[in-house]
């Protein structure tokens, strides 16, 4: 097999199981949304993923040998937080806490605002 054909054959088995993963929730859930595990987890299983995720982002972004030590990512955080519950709009306070951490991490302002 050619690297062209080995590609195009990677990429259609990608967008099949994507694709898959994505529509059998649907066909699954369609007949299944009074069940009382879906229930649970739809209530709850959101805010426990975006824990995790914060968890790690912390965990993994966060500059802890700063002279604030996790500051850049508990700031960026914390504003995805207030933005949301002021707006309720998750694509406007994502952009604002994303945008607040690359500020942060990419201008160095942490370290030139507190050493001078």
């Amino acid at each position: 097999m050619s690297d062209t054909a080995y590609l195009f054959a990677f990429i259609a088995v990608a967008a099949v199981a994507t694709f898959a993963t994505r529509i059998i929730p649907f066909l699954f859930f369609e007949r299944h949304t009074e069940h009382p595990l879906v229930k649970h987890l739809g209530r709850y299983l959101p805010a426990a993923v975006m824990a995790l995720l914060a968890t790690v982002f912390l965990q993994r972004s966060a500059d802890w040998s700063a002279p604030l030590p996790g500051f850049d990512a508990v700031f960026a955080g914390v504003l995805v937080v207030i933005i949301h519950l002021w707006r309720r709009n998750a694509l406007l306070s994502i952009a604002a806490g994303t945008a607040a951490y690359m500020l942060i991490r990419q201008t160095g302002i942490l370290e030139s605002g507190l050493a001078g």
